[in-house]
């Protein structure tokens, strides 16, 4: 069995801990299941046998482990206790020397910065939570933070955005372990949404439209359903009871961005789930409301830095 060590500290953020502990416990259950050994041996670590959370929960932890005791994969927490974690000279000293044991080393949402502290992010790859990002950069800016993706791997370091996205990258841990096949039938009995690929965005596009408030909700949720119906100006602001001059001045107060941009973001995003799902660039375009290939083309690489058919090709 592979050993799996999720190192927690005082004041960790819980589901940085519990979101991989729970997928390499499915991932076991799969495999047995599936008439296969149980390939994971997940403990939790940490510098005290009980450890606290932000969520107020303390959790039963195991001491750390010599440095003789043979790691597979050493998974670091993040959460509001980070950065006196980092002040721990011990704490990141063993860190270094646990992570040079381990095959790879990971680490959920601000978990970065105690990575970054031991060293083992230097000029690497890597991300954080969004929220944080401004402040990584300046401490550590022999890193190559990336501020947006979900996950990052750079050899046999991986990193993670905030906090849901620790569960994304432990289900990439598991298929590049027992493959694709069983990873998914861990996502389903999670009930995951959709196992992401580690270049999608933190942010999805109905998530940051939602940060202007609530006012333009439910129309969002139409031009969801009608993707292919006539999202004109005219049209959403006739929806939204608004003059188009009124509506295209409020709707650019509320959400940082115009009407037809919004329409255009919403489209493309919608169009990357259907392409993962499979589906061609042509299906995928005419559901989705794009007069034409070409002009989804040219959205979708402005948006992901990609085309529909190349993105299709490695997430489909």
């Amino acid at each position: 069995m592979r050993r799996i060590e999720i190192l927690a500290f005082e004041n960790a953020q819980l589901l940085d801990i519990t979101g991989p502990l729970q997928v390499f416990t499915s991932a076991n259950e799969a495999a047995l299941a599936a008439g296969l050994p149980r390939p994971y041996d997940a403990i939790t670590i940490a510098t005290s046998p009980q450890t606290g959370t932000t969520s107020g929960l303390s959790l039963a932890t195991s001491p750390l482990p010599d440095d003789d005791v043979d790691i597979d994969t050493l998974l670091v927490a993040g959460g509001q206790g980070v950065n006196k974690a980092c002040e721990d000279a011990a704490f990141v000293d063993w860190i270094r020397r646990r992570s040079a044991k381990a095959r790879r080393t990971a680490s959920v949402c601000s978990g970065a910065f105690l990575l970054a502290e031991a060293g083992l992010l230097e000029g690497k790859r890597a991300v954080t939570h969004w929220h944080r990002c401004g402040e990584f950069s300046k401490r550590f800016p022999n890193v190559k933070l990336e501020p947006d993706p979900i996950f990052v791997q750079d050899g046999d370091i991986w990193t993670s955005a905030g906090v849901t996205a620790g569960i994304d990258l432990t289900l990439a841990l598991v298929e590049a372990d027992l493959g694709r096949k069983l990873a998914l039938a861990v996502a389903r009995a999670l009930v995951v949404f959709l196992k992401r690929p580690g270049g999608q965005a933190q942010f999805s596009t109905m998530l940051t439209l939602q940060e202007g408030g609530e006012r333009f909700d439910r129309l969002h949720g139409w031009i969801m359903d009608n993707l292919r119906a006539d999202l004109s100006l005219p049209e959403l602001a006739d929806r939204a009871n608004m003059s188009a001059r009124s509506f295209s001045r409020h709707y650019r107060q509320a959400t940082g961005r115009t009407p037809a941009r919004a329409v255009e973001d919403i489209r493309v995003e919608a169009v990357r789930r259907l392409l993962e799902q499979g589906l061609s660039v042509r299906q995928a375009s005419i559901r989705c409301g794009f007069g034409s290939e070409e002009t989804l083309r040219r959205s979708f690489l402005k948006a992901f830095g990609t085309t529909p058919q190349a993105f299709r090709d490695h997430f489909g």
